[in-house]
């Protein structure tokens, strides 16, 4: 049996987290078009009959701007150098510039062996995957360049098999029937960031966390969830909250109805919105929120 672990690494919005969840098979990481969606290294357990692959799905590579986005980019070269391999996932619908083959190529200096996954194939013209890959090998990328779709599932199988053969013999790394690292309750205050990520425009969801104050099974096999939503500035808690509440009773709504899919089971949802100004810059909250602002650095 190989089994290891995998980096998934690349530019905020290049796919990563939907990748990691298509290739897994159950939902282990938030998605949304935005950058920084993805804020702690996540684990995504792959197990077959002759391989395991853990996934190691980064925040994705970002000019950092404030502590939290700082510690955010240090997760991600801290899990790039305690891997078994790289998965490089490259934006293929944005085209191929020369910093993004640099910062491939710092990245496989790394020392583990890397493979790149091109994502995005299903919306872009196919004459120019080719044309792309050509100007990866010529500027100096000598890993497989793997073109795949993780929506449509295109050559998926061949990327699983590409990764597993590079991972060492040995035992399971991860038991049969774990799939995440990251606990229920994590997962339900990350389908609230999701849904803000998804609903608000422009800076309010980038300066939003999400706390979860209670998370109780009732006798009846109904959740109780209390949680805040926790914002930088007193009008981005207008925004949130909306007009007579409704912008945050919408969110909720469409949080309550993930939320009961992820655990199977009915949900009593509470809401709160709350300010504390530029929490992403002080240590200590960003603590109590589960960023822990001094991970090791790196590249």
């Amino acid at each position: 049996m190989h089994s290891g672990y995998v980096a998934v690494i690349g530019r905020a919005n290049a796919g990563k987290s939907t990748l990691v969840n298509v290739l897994v098979g159950e939902k282990v990481a938030i998605v949304s078009p935005k950058p920084q969606t993805t804020r702690n290294a996540i684990l995504g357990v792959l197990t077959r009959d002759d391989y395991q692959i853990v996934f190691v799905d980064t925040p994705g590579i970002y000019r950092a701007g404030n502590a939290l986005s700082e510690s955010m980019m240090n997760t991600t070269r801290t899990a790039a150098r305690d891997v078994d391999v790289i998965l490089f996932v490259h934006d293929g619908h944005a085209g191929v510039k020369d910093e993004d083959i640099a910062l491939m190529k710092k990245y496989s200096s790394l020392g583990a062996p890397m493979l790149v996954a091109y994502t995005k194939t299903d919306i872009m013209p196919a004459e120019n995957i080719p044309t792309d890959i050509k100007k990866l090998y010529e500027g100096g990328i000598d890993c497989d360049v793997f073109p795949v779709s993780a929506r449509k599932g295109r050559n998926l199988k061949n990327l699983l098999s590409a990764i597993a053969a590079l991972l060492p013999e040995g035992d399971k790394v991860i038991t049969d029937d774990i799939i995440s690292d990251k606990s229920d309750k994590f997962m339900i205050a990350e389908i609230m960031r999701e849904k803000v990520l998804l609903k608000f425009d422009k800076e309010v969801p980038h300066g939003v966390a999400v706390v979860v104050n209670t998370f109780a099974l009732r006798d009846d096999g109904v959740y109780d969830i209390n949680l805040d939503i926790v914002c930088e500035k007193p009008n981005h808690k207008a925004i949130l909250i909306g007009k007579q509440g409704k912008a945050i009773k919408e969110v909720s709504s469409f949080a309550r109805q993930d939320m009961e899919k992820f655990l199977n089971s009915k949900v009593f949802l509470t809401t709160y919105v709350k300010v504390k100004e530029d929490w992403r810059d002080r240590p200590e909250l960003m603590r109590d929120y589960g960023y822990d602002p001094k991970k090791p650095g790196g590249l």
